[in-house]
């Protein structure tokens, strides 16, 4: 029997409940798992289903067992199952661990007269019954009795001994078993179930025994009666050997789910943006993220995390085969993906209203294509609906309307699953096929502007703004689509700039690191706004420091800003995890939201300062004769200062968010220095008023820093000023000018940085331990800052060998992620991620002008 011979209902049941974060599987033994016999010590399960049970059992979060009427050591004996499968006996009075299993004296004394009771019903009325002693109850057999002298003996045991006070009784088939403790195996499976912690239990069982636990099922709970005899349970099977496939499909099920077998590598993921909002596309033309109304809302497509179920919308051949190459149209932000006789377009529009994610799809070529569109608002957490309407289908359960427009497409809804699948074939070959995706809109009518003229206007928007910039002669391609990522990373309405795309991609494969970078740094986003200053565009700076003004007036004082805010410069809402995720390739847990919003990162201030002043500079080279300074961005370089004035002396969490105890670190301190540094030549180049006591503050964190931070035993700038251990970052003690890179102790921390941190095409931000289990890729932006430091030092060979490494991990469509693994060469974190193009740009116009 295959899982397809399985009731479809049922099928539907376990693949949902394979997507509990916590399951655990209870089987009866006899009848479910081993074929009734005649003889009940030849009772063994089949090979099958034991494979099955012990398979789920193995994986993570997840737990197996048997709850038996059986003696405890009679099931040990007779299932042969490993300690990872949970045994209970007698009807959950004897558990093989963690529980106590010894009754008191007068108990044991009951025992013994149930006992001689059952021994005189055989030795004086019916022979051929079996007594079965367990710890705390005996069984009274009548299997292979005539069914006449079976129910006389059955009935002589109701009237005499289960009648007796401090007796409980459980009847099954061809058998009653008297207990002198309360008992039943539904109790059993809720002290399991509280044990495990599990979200969701499956139970299986043929005995009338099995009832007093299918009766407790809840919830997403799935009950499975094995044979046809009444029952409170859902779901049937036939026999043992249904159980078996039932549980094999669900171990698979689970194994996908949890190992996240759906997983692209991260490199090979493209991102759509438009003004508003981003999204990534694998590379077989699936959507496998995207968020509305806002890139930091939750998702309606969470495949990149969850695989089908989480929600996706994708496009392919009827013959499946792999796409032969996927690539952005030069210039823009739309993708395309192609098959030998098949290409898919993917944009999203520019000109949505407020308030609407646009998503086009144009469907071209000779060949038929499959489209499967499974929408999962909220990650996943709103039951759906789809209605198939003439031109499309029609979302609903969502708190904001979804529509998709598709005239002349012909929908199958697919109910056999925890939420409907809408799937349709195409074919293109008498003209374009397009799909217009319209989340925020309940509009299925035809767009006012056709279709050619609204990619038009959304690729003119990328295109000439990309001619409009400045890239360095190196690498010129790959630095327009960096620059290009920089810009798709930009929400325009509001003037935030996303630190990347996603969140809870892993910093190690399996690992916890998983954050939410999809929210408004300030460092980050004065960084990247900074990045576009330098190429020609001062839009997005403009538009980050009017959203910095707005922040600002929502704190009490400066020095009290968080680290980061949402897109609309509110808090960042509590950290929490998404259990019903296994997140990418099983790397668990999937989180929301960013507890780093509550820690003290004082390097913050200097980023913002830094990019006020790259701003004003290039004003001025644009237009000498017009004023670069305004009157605002001087309101906010008074503000950094005020803030780094009133708490530079304190210990924090740093640049990379470490969640242990704050600590004295360099790089903040280094950036505390470089905001009043910075101001302080601001005001000089501008006319502006700087107060004397920002040169002694000046001075006097220069002077710390160059005596605190050095560690003679480490002969370099340590991460912060109580340890030897070092940190990537605190080569900004000479990038930022503090130090003068001719200086040995600048040249001698870029060996030890090397040294130590750098691991062939990466350069790792530290190696002591932070706290949290596991460990991590290697950060392109710190190989950036070495590439950067190589060539203050005079060494331009290393410089270009790195950069040139840097250059080879972008993915095929020129995305960098915010990690690299240099053994297994792959991408790791967030993506793409801000910082990692910032620092390419950045590596490729210092090769240029040196």
């Amino acid at each position: 029997m295959t899982a397809q011979d399985l009731p479809a209902e049922l099928r539907k049941a376990l693949l949902a409940v394979a997507r509990t974060p916590r399951l655990l599987v209870a089987c009866d033994y006899d009848g479910t798992m081993a074929p009734i016999v005649l003889r009940p010590e030849d009772a063994r399960p089949l090979p099958e289903a034991a494979r099955a049970l012990r398979s789920l059992a193995e994986l993570p979060a997840t737990t197996g067992a048997l709850i038996s009427g059986r003696a405890l050591r009679d099931l040990a004996t007779l299932s042969r199952m490993p300690a990872e499968v949970y045994l209970v006996g007698s009807h959950g009075s004897e558990f093989d661990i963690g529980f106590v299993n010894a009754i008191d004296d007068e108990s044991r004394a009951l025992l013994g007269r149930v006992v001689a009771e059952f021994e005189r019903i055989i030795h004086e009325e019916q022979p051929q019954a079996r007594i079965e002693r367990k710890p705390a109850s005996a069984a009274f057999h009548v299997r292979g009795m005539e069914p006449e002298a079976a129910e006389a003996a059955l009935e002589s045991v109701r009237q005499g001994a289960a009648a007796w006070e401090g007796v409980s009784v459980t009847e099954g088939k061809a058998v009653i078993e008297l207990s002198v403790i309360h008992t039943d195996k539904g109790e059993a499976l809720d002290i399991l179930r509280h044990q495990v912690g599990a979200t969701a239990a499956v139970f299986l069982g043929d005995d009338v025994t099995d009832e007093r636990a299918f009766v407790r099922l809840h919830g997403p709970d799935v009950g499975v009666k094995v044979g046809d005899a009444a029952t409170a349970a859902k779901y049937r099977v036939k026999d043992p050997a249904d159980v078996a496939t039932a549980l094999a499909f669900l171990s698979e099920e689970r194994k996908i789910w949890l190992r996240g077998d759906h997983a692209s590598p991260i490199e090979r993921l493209t991102m759509l943006a438009s003004p508003r909002t981003v999204g990534l596309i694998a590379p077989d033309a699936t959507v496998t993220w995207l968020c509305h109304p806002e890139p930091d809302s939750g998702a309606v497509f969470a495949h990149l995390l969850g695989g089908a179920e989480a929600g996706h919308f994708s496009v392919g051949p009827a013959r499946p085969s792999l796409p032969l190459s996927q690539r952005y149209v030069d210039g823009t932000m739309t993708v395309q993906t192609r098959w030998a006789s098949l290409q898919v377009t993917d944009y999203l529009e520019h000109g949505s209203p407020q308030g609407r994610t646009d998503l086009t799809r144009v469907v071209e070529g000779s060949a038929k294509a499959v489209v499967r569109f499974a929408p999962r608002p909220d990650f996943g957490n709103a039951r759906i609906s789809l209605q198939v309407e003439e031109d499309g289908l029609r979302v609903h359960g969502t708190n904001d309307p979804i529509v998709l427009r598709s005239p002349g497409v012909v929908w199958t809804v697919d109910e056999d699953g925890p939420q409907p699948t809408a799937h349709a074939e195409v074919d293109p070959s008498a003209g374009p096929v397009v799909l217009e995706l319209r989340c925020g809109s309940d509009d299925l009518g035809p767009h006012p502007v056709p279709e050619p003229q609204r990619r038009d206007e959304a690729e003119r928007y990328w295109r000439d703004w990309a001619a409009s910039l400045k890239l360095p002669p190196v690498k010129p391609d790959l630095m327009k689509r960096s620059a290009l990522t920089l810009r798709g990373l930009v929400h325009a309405d509001s003037g935030a700039i996303l630190a990347a795309a996603t969140t809870s991609l892993p910093e190690e494969m399996g690992g916890v690191r998983n954050w939410d970078y999809r929210y408004c740094w300030l460092r980050d986003a004065a960084m990247t706004a900074s990045a576009l200053v330098s190429l020609g565009s001062f839009a997005e700076a403009e538009g980050y420091l009017a959203w910095l003004h707005r922040v600002l007036e929502s704190v009490v004082c400066p020095e009290r800003l968080h680290p980061l805010y949402t897109i609309q410069g509110g808090p960042i809402p509590a950290e929490a995890v998404i259990d019903t995720l296994p997140g990418y390739a099983g790397s668990r847990p999937v989180r929301i939201g960013n507890a780093a919003d509550h820690q003290v990162q004082l390097d913050v201030f200097g980023p913002v300062v830094e990019l006020i002043a790259a701003l004003a500079s290039a004003r001025t080279a644009a237009d000498p004769g017009q004023e670069s300074l305004t009157d605002a961005e001087w309101e906010l370089v008074v503000a950094m200062v005020s803030a780094v004035e009133k708490r530079w002396r304190e210990p924090d969490n740093g640049i990379w968010e470490i969640r242990g105890n704050p600590r004295h670190h360099v790089y903040s301190k280094v950036m505390c220095w470089v905001t009043v540094d910075r101001a302080i030549a601001l005001a000089e180049q501008h006319g502006r008023k700087a107060a004397r006591e920002w040169l002694l503050l000046r001075n006097l964190i220069r002077e710390e820093v160059l005596r605190e931070g050095w560690n003679e035993t480490a002969k370099s700038y340590t991460a912060a000023y109580d340890g030897t251990d070092l940190d990537a970052a605190t080569l900004h003690i000479g990038l930022s000018g503090l130090l003068d890179p001719k200086d040995e102790r600048f040249k001698a921390t870029v060996v030890a940085t090397e040294t130590e941190l750098r691991s062939g095409a990466t350069v790792y931000r530290y190696h002591h331990d932070d706290g949290l289990p596991g460990g991590e890729g290697g950060f392109h932006l710190c190989a950036a800052w070495l590439v950067e430091a190589y060539l203050l030092v005079g060494r331009r060979g290393s410089a270009e060998a790195l950069f040139d490494q840097l250059v080879r991990s972008a993915g095929p469509t020129g995305l960098l992620s915010e990690e690299y693994d240099p053994v297994a060469e792959r991408a790791l974190g967030n993506h793409p991620q801000a910082y990692s193009h910032i620092g390419l740009l950045r590596c490729a116009q210092l090769l240029s002008e040196h």
